[in-house]
């Protein structure tokens, strides 16, 4: 196995939470010689510098200075979400001695797929400390089987096969403990919380708990020619993006890798790519490196930004679900999305950038639409490069079974996108 995919399913085995996603982006920045910056410190920014910023922790933003006196501006973005059921507060359900946990949908899951598999928690903790405006945050990660969501068997459905709906309110509450006949105990989950933190029931505030298949990410095939893992959507591209910025040897003007959250549900949020937050950042660190706003504007127009997340492959058994002439294929390289209604951010020139940097680089590439009479998917390149105005292209690599609780790629596009964005930052 190459070690790209090796670095790639470690990096998702310990990513659980977007929370989890930036803790493990930050463990490898740190071993690369990155400064964290407090949000809310006055920056001392220098040449040649490597930093990174937290924002209410599931996103983060990284970035190389570059030499004294150069210019220009490249950021790479993706996403630390990915689909998953999260629990709601005052979460237990007691029926009949069982207990199960109240949930809730995050974004857009394949349902079946979650379904009778081991699940684990991850995300924070919120307790009580003595002062109201600094509560104490703890990061979660159970790393064991505590859930499943389990079907009902066939001799009580036997339609099933036929296509079944799912109430996400009723059908899939996940068992969580047996309590008993005569048991009413309506905190099971909130005891089982306090133990595992080691602090009193009623110190628990709140919480952000998503589920999660604990089954670990292989490679298979015949040649061992394919990924399957959770949350390769979209893992893989904020891998590639810290290893672009990290590796990338370009030492010419600012270099951003940004990973937002919440692109799943709309990215409308303060650490949502739809919101202010590159745009205030970049005027923060022009600022702290002796530059004016005049200068960011006039770099915005030359800069480029690559909107990485992952596109739809050829399915074999459904090959008419594609476009009649982009058919993006597993281990075919990675993919530029395009879209007329710019759902996918580019424009003509962005696709030749792109393509040429594939070209003079010897990266395979090749190119993704969506059939006509399907509307696709969306993701954060349009809306980051509204209210930040900077040339934009939508890349990633294809997957099979796109938002399922385990998803498929080839073993050669992760390193196809990786060398991607290290050209890009060169």
């Amino acid at each position: 196995m190459q070690q790209t995919t090796i670095d790639l399913l470690n990096f998702i085995q310990t990513s659980t939470s977007p929370y989890h996603t930036v803790l493990t982006a930050k463990a490898l920045l740190e071993a690369n010689g990155f400064h964290e910056l407090g949000p809310s410190e006055d920056w001392k920014l220098e040449a040649n510098g490597k930093y990174f910023v937290t924002i209410y922790d599931s996103a983060l933003i990284a970035f190389r200075t570059g030499e004294a006196g150069t210019r220009g501006l490249r950021i790479a973005a993706a996403h630390t979400d990915f689909p998953c059921f999260r629990l709601k507060p005052a979460a237990e359900v007691v029926t009949n001695g069982y207990g199960t946990l109240n949930i809730e949908g995050y974004g857009g899951m394949i349902v079946s797929t979650w379904m009778d598999r081991p699940l684990s928690l991850a995300g924070k903790v919120v307790t009580r400390t003595d002062n109201p405006f600094a509560p104490k945050t703890h990061f979660v990660d159970f790393k064991r089987p505590l859930l499943t969501m389990a079907s009902l068997a066939i001799h009580m459905n036997r339609e099933v096969n036929d296509g079944y709906k799912w109430n996400k309110q009723k059908d899939i509450l996940p068992l969580a403990t047996m309590l008993g006949q005569d048991s009413k105990d309506r905190t099971f989950f909130q005891k089982f919380l306090a133990r595992e933190l080691g602090c009193e029931m009623d110190a628990i505030l709140s919480f952000e708990l998503s589920t999660y298949p604990v089954e670990k990410g292989c490679t298979f095939g015949l040649n061992d020619e394919f990924i399957s893992s959770p949350r390769l959507d979209n893992l893989t591209s904020c891998k590639a993006c810290l290893d672009g910025l990290i590796y990338g040897q370009g030492s010419d003007g600012l270099k951003v890798a940004a990973l937002f959250d919440n692109e799943e549900v709309g990215s409308t949020t303060k650490q949502g790519a739809n919101s202010l937050v590159l745009n205030n950042l970049l005027k923060r660190i022009y600022s702290r490196l002796g530059l004016t706003e005049e200068n960011l504007y006039e770099d915005m127009q030359t800069g480029f930004m690559l909107s990485v997340d992952v596109a739809h492959a050829m399915h074999p058994n459904y090959v008419d679900k594609c476009d009649i002439t982009n058919k993006p294929v597993l281990n075919g390289g990675m993919v530029l999305k395009q879209a007329a209604s710019q759902s996918y951010a580019g424009d003509a020139e962005a696709v030749a950038v792109i393509k040429g940097l594939c070209q003079k680089n010897d990266i395979p590439c090749q190119l993704f639409v969506n059939r006509s009479d399907i509307k696709g998917g969306s993701t954060l390149g349009s809306m980051a490069s509204a209210l930040t105005p900077i040339r934009t292209m939508d890349i990633g690599v294809a997957l099979l079974a796109m938002h399922s609780a385990r998803e498929t790629m080839g073993v050669k596009d992760q390193m196809a996108l990786t060398e991607l964005i290290m050209a890009f930052f060169k």
